[in-house]
């Protein structure tokens, strides 16, 4: 029997960097300091660098990240915030948590983000901020994005959870709103081994309070200035994401070799359609995501698990259709249909192409 083959493989990452990694948490533990401390402001330094910004603020999560992010822009209980329900629940999570109203609108049916026209029709009066989520690897349209942020004074989060590394026009995804929220969660592009979030900008201002916020409101101990949050970056996690930080690009380039050879084993076939991507976007495929038309992705979803091999379904309920949400009585038809075709096949930077054949013969054998 051939061995199962998961969605992510993170072992021949870990037997890799296995002595940096070492060296790192030995480093960690001869430390003493587990919590924040210089691990910390070396990473803060080093993604700060690597985006091409002045500040970048090491936190909890990816959830933190926007929490906090949202909080540090401004963002008050009342408002209305504009975002995908095509994304993980963390995204209007967020804008619930700090007491804004999330408002949906739907996407763009060939990139899985959010349609620019849907969020022009959604401003009002009680808009102040729009999240993009850069699905998949990939950009939403930011150069629409902006200009309506512009134009109504609004701003710009960028959920760049999975999108480390992805590229609109040349520019690094997380530096072209107001602040860019990141997720180090293990699976990522750039992942920790446990929770890790950082939120990056511009603004000074804002990072000094997103860097206040995450220590119970306070700039000095026991001094505490507003209500905060315990969202303190463990010593640990941030000595091994320095250590992963070196190698990202190079995984990033391996993720887009392996889309392009799922795109060349699997672009004659009827009714699959591959990622469509963007002219002014260059992806990193932190999930490599199909179409499985006419009511058919199910059956080739466990199709493909009986012959062991793992997909994932990114996310078979859109977030308005979820209990917390599915009061305010909304449909979206894009998201619904996305919800009900897409399927997320094994991809990692190592992926071998015998492992990638394998997986395409056992899609054609599903479609038949």
């Amino acid at each position: 029997m051939q061995d199962r083959i998961p969605i992510l493989d993170l072992h021949e990452e870990i037997q890799l960097l296995w002595g940096e990694l070492n060296e790192a948490i030995q480093r960690v533990l001869r430390s003493g300091q587990f919590i924040l401390g210089p691990e910390v402001r070396a990473l803060e330094e080093e993604i700060a660098a690597w985006l091409g910004l002045p500040h970048a603020v090491g936190l909890n999560s990816g959830t933190d990240a926007l929490v906090i992010g949202l909080h540090a822009l401004g963002i008050k209980p009342g408002d209305e915030v504009i975002t995908t329900p095509f994304t993980f629940v963390a995204t209007p999570e967020a804008i619930s948590q700090v007491g804004a109203m999330p408002v949906f609108v739907d996407i763009d049916p060939r990139t899985f983000n959010i349609d620019p026209r849907a969020i022009e029709a959604a401003v009002n009066r009680r808009t102040r901020a729009i999240i993009p989520v850069h699905l998949f690897g990939q950009a939403a349209d930011m150069d629409a994005i902006s200009a309506l942020a512009a134009k109504h004074g609004l701003t710009v989060l960028e959920d760049v959870a999975q999108a480390f590394g992805g590229l609109w026009r040349g520019r690094k995804l997380g530096t072209l709103g107001d602040a860019g929220a990141f997720s180090f969660f293990p699976s990522k592009n750039l992942g920790a081994y446990g929770d890790a979030g950082l939120l990056a900008t511009r603004d000074p201002q804002v990072a000094e309070r997103a860097a206040m916020l995450r220590t119970h409101g306070s700039r000095k101990r026991y001094f505490n200035e507003v209500l905060g949050y315990n969202s303190r970056l463990d010593s640990m996690q941030a000595a091994i994401l320095r250590v992963k930080l070196r190698h990202v690009d190079e995984w990033n380039e391996g993720r887009c070799r392996a889309a392009a050879r799922y795109g060349s084993l699997l672009a004659d076939l009827d009714g699959v359609e591959i990622p469509f991507v963007a002219p002014e976007a260059e992806p990193v495929y932190h999930q490599y995501t199909l179409r499985v038309a006419g009511g058919r992705r199910d059956a080739v979803h466990e199709r493909l698990e009986a012959e062991g091999i793992g997909t994932m379904i990114y996310y078979p309920v859109p977030c308005h259709r979820l209990p917390i949400y599915a009061h305010l009585g909304l449909t979206f038809p894009e998201a619904e249909r996305a919800a009900a075709e897409v399927l997320s096949l094994p991809i990692w930077p190592q992926i071998r192409p015998e492992v990638q054949e394998r997986v395409a013969e056992a899609i054609r054998r599903a479609v038949r």
